[in-house]
């Protein structure tokens, strides 16, 4: 996809403590009525919508959003009873630039994606074991510590990209640190980010980690 072909508004989702990444597909249970309209909206265009995270309001009934998001494409759906099951493929991050009135009932922004023009075109770039010994180390207790199932051989099969985007996605970390990985300029930059994290948590304070 080239940037001319990307959507200048588009419908938010806000999903809470919940990430994706360009390259990176996720399956979705949507419900909701107000976003089933949505998917059936999108599904009349563009099958495009965007998934952010809201922030931690304590005033507003409606949250604040994040300022950056990823845009996905629906590549496969299924709609039953009443809800709609869908293959959420990531395309390119994104900025707020301002959220749109309408009359509908779920938010629609208009976005840009000025700085994340990389995210089109990531390069594969092959895994190296010396690259996530460590991170593999820290976040299989951690993962483990959470009762969280992962299938590290399947990861270790794929690209490196590939790899600390799952991970990034998967881990039991809050929303605040998620944002922090997703707002990542680049796969090194999050990597680190990721052990950043993980230096932070110790066995001693897993269980006062907060998982929504």
């Amino acid at each position: 996809m080239k940037k001319n072909d990307l959507p200048k508004i588009i419908p938010i989702f806000p999903l809470s403590n919940f990430i994706i990444f360009p390259n990176t597909t996720v399956p979705l249970n949507i419900f909701e009525p107000r976003y089933v309209e949505m998917i059936n909206d999108c599904m009349k265009t563009n099958k495009m919508i965007g998934l952010i995270q809201p922030k931690k309001n304590k005033v507003n009934s409606i949250p604040d959003l994040h300022g950056v998001g990823c845009l996905g494409k629906i590549i496969n759906f299924k709609y039953i009873d009443n809800r709609y099951l869908i293959d959420l493929c990531g395309l390119s991050r994104f900025n707020i630039t301002e959220e749109i009135k309408n009359n509908k009932p779920y938010r629609e922004c208009e976005i840009n994606f000025d700085g994340f023009l990389e995210d089109l075109k990531l390069p594969k770039e092959e895994l190296k074991f010396s690259d996530l010994e460590l991170i593999f180390k820290d976040l299989k207790s951690l993962f483990e510590k959470k009762g969280y199932i992962i299938n590290w051989k399947s990861l270790e099969k794929q690209d490196l990209n590939e790899t600390i985007n799952a991970l990034s996605m998967a881990s039991p970390f809050s929303l605040e640190e998620k944002q922090v990985l997703l707002e990542s300029e680049n796969l090194e930059i999050r990597k680190n980010k990721i052990a950043e994290i993980l230096s932070t948590y110790s066995h001693d304070n897993y269980d006062n980690t907060t998982i929504q």
